[in-house]
């Protein structure tokens, strides 16, 4: 692989929302996890556990999900409070105005807007979803080393052909997933990533977003 190769791989990789049913082969699911697996941690601890659920069991999952959300709040393993402010929220605005408007869904449109939030909770229809846990006891160090674990297996996916996306939605609600597989409490569920083979028909995945220049970002010192 060239330089090139790998920018080209890096810069395809994108957030897919919308799925073709199809299953992915099983070899090549496995494929994807055992690249995944050599991203690098610390002291290589490897801090991360996968669950991967698929087919009519996830979408089991999802209609729980999504009755869950209708009724009740949520109840993430990690609090999800941050607020945005300044240039994050920023970016956070031009990202969610490039989805919505690729989706035809105005601003104003609240139905529209509830309605697109909790495919997030059915995988966006994916066959498949990998539910990512931090092993109890760690903490924000770890979690940093299973973020690269995540964006290696994106990586190790989208070479693969396939589409896919990082959910922290799927993570609103970890108690309804260790009912629905069975899972005792513990670990602390992080994050989900939904995927499979991209629907290019559908309007979600015509939605594109841009990143902050060098300037913006890095400073040089010596």
């Amino acid at each position: 692989m060239t330089p090139d190769d790998f920018d080209r791989l890096v810069r395809t990789r994108r957030s897919v929302r919308g799925y073709l049913p199809d299953p992915v082969d099983p070899g090549v699911i496995e494929a994807a996890l055992q690249t995944a697996l050599w991203a690098p941690s610390n002291c290589n601890v490897q801090p991360w556990r996968i669950e991967l659920v698929s087919g009519a069991r996830l979408r089991s999952l999802g209609q729980a999900m999504i009755a869950h959300a209708q009724s009740g709040k949520a109840h993430p393993d990690v609090p999800m409070d941050t607020a945005y402010r300044g240039i994050f929220r920023d970016r956070q605005v031009g990202s969610a105005r490039a989805l919505y408007g690729a989706m035809g869904i105005a601003r104003d449109d609240m139905p529209g807007r509830t309605a697109a939030f909790l495919r997030n909770l059915d995988a966006f229809g994916a066959p498949h979803a990998a539910f990512v846990f931090l092993p109890a006891g760690f903490g924000i160090r770890e979690a940093a080393d299973l973020g690269g674990f995540v964006q290696t297996f994106l990586l190790a996916l989208t070479a693969q052909g396939l589409g896919s996306v990082a959910q922290g939605a799927l993570s609103l609600y970890p108690d309804i997933l260790r009912e629905e597989l069975g899972l005792e409490k513990g670990d602390q569920l992080m994050v989900g990533i939904a995927f499979g083979h991209e629907d290019p028909a559908h309007p979600a995945n015509a939605a594109r977003t841009d990143r902050e220049g060098l300037e913006g970002m890095v400073r040089h010192h010596g």
